[in-house]
């Protein structure tokens, strides 16, 4: 699926920038990777598409064209659905106010819509609803790994079993679903096979007391993208959700779940003047092209708001966004560093790497397409909003 073409013959100085570029090369190399991994592990990917938000880009990443697949907001499950992805995930909490619209996606494309939920109050909503509408909502309960964020504590035998029950009473228990959010502050191998293990022992005690107690739990769904990474034993897993894998980031790559050549997204933008006596380069790539994220400040390598590139993609030693103003991004090196700046005069085009594939994307419509340092002409257009 394209919206338009880029002419081939043209290099990046036919750009204008800040613009978006996706390596097709790296997205698929990345996506075989984790596929080869989870196939050893024997247990399938539903990949998670808040990071891409591109149907070209899913259809690389899925094991079909209809399916399976996560989401992260209903504005994402409108357009997969509409584009033929049968089979769908909202792993957001479910808010009552949104049901309406989850059973027209259903109804509209004959999605197989799943939601997820972790209170009672969420799971009488949800069972009203379905009896009320005459579609039994197929529902996960969402369970807390690690501290992190949402989810039913995998010990609370109570909060599980009737969440399950008031579920079984007017919608469909389809199981559990987890995500080991803590893993995004580790970095230690050992610690993040430990973490996947974490997440992999809770679901199992989560499914346990739910069958126990005589409710169903087909799916046992864990997922994120450093414990699919490092996990050496899904045993009793059905799937797994990872997302960011495929893109791949400075944080990823920070926490040792990619490397720098793995990033597969890059801004290209243009030097529009220097500050000399300062050390600056200035860009036209401010945060509104790569996003305020600064999430590599709190790892050992503070990457500032990207790290930037030559054309092909190869990074000048230690030259970092040091700061980002809204459309202007200050380039300099690396405090302490003692490399030398580089010599790019006013009208050269380099490459910024994201610390957050998410964030930087959501900042564009469009992906242009290139392999390494070449334009494909292809133009995959993505999605933004709820």
């Amino acid at each position: 699926m394209t919206d338009g073409r880029i002419g081939q013959a043209d290099g990046f100085e036919a750009l204008e920038t800040p613009c978006l570029l996706l390596d097709s090369d790296r997205l698929k190399a990345n996506v075989a990777g984790m596929r080869a991994n989870l196939d050893r592990l024997g247990v399938s990917l539903r990949p998670h598409l808040k990071t891409a938000k591109s149907l070209d880009v899913a259809r690389i990443a899925m094991a079909s064209p209809s399916g399976p697949a996560t989401v992260s907001t209903l504005r994402e499950a409108e357009y997969f659905a509409e584009g033929g992805v049968r089979d769908l995930i909202y792993a957001v909490g479910i808010a009552p106010q949104k049901l309406d619209r989850v059973g027209a996606i259903r109804r509209r494309w004959d999605t197989d819509l799943a939601i997820v939920l972790d209170s009672v109050e969420q799971a009488e909503a949800v069972a009203n609803w379905s009896r009320r509408a005459g579609d039994t909502l197929p529902v996960l309960i969402e369970v807390d790994a690690d501290g992190h964020r949402s989810g039913v504590d995998p010990r609370d035998a109570d909060r599980l079993v009737a969440i399950g029950r008031v579920l079984a009473a007017g919608a469909t228990l389809r199981g559990v679903l987890l995500h080991a959010g803590d893993s995004y502050g580790l970095s230690d191998p050992a610690a993040l096979k430990a973490a996947a293990e974490a997440e992999r022992q809770a679901a199992l005690a989560a499914a346990a007391i739910l069958r126990e107690a005589g409710l169903p739990c087909p799916v046992v769904s864990v997922g994120s993208t450093p414990t699919a990474r490092y996990a050496d034993n899904l045993d009793g897993i059905t799937e797994v959700r990872a997302g960011v894998f495929m893109i791949g980031d400075l944080f990823q790559a920070g926490i040792g779940s990619c490397t720098i050549d793995d990033i597969a997204l890059s801004v290209l933008t243009t030097v529009i003047g220097h500050q000399r006596d300062k050390g600056w380069i200035i860009t036209d790539a401010g945060w509104m092209a790569l996003s305020r994220d600064r999430g590599t400040a709190r790892q050992a390598v503070d990457q500032g708001y990207g790290v930037a590139c030559d054309g092909a993609g190869q990074p000048y030693p230690d030259l970092i966004v040091r700061d980002a103003n809204q459309e202007h991004g200050i380039l300099a090196l690396r405090p302490g560093s003692t490399a030398t700046l580089p010599d790019l005069p006013v009208g050269a085009r380099l490459r910024i790497l994201p610390n957050h594939a998410c964030a930087t994307g959501a900042q564009h419509d469009r992906y242009l397409v290139i392999t390494g340092q070449t334009l494909t002409g292809a133009v995959w257009p993505r999605i933004n909003g709820w």
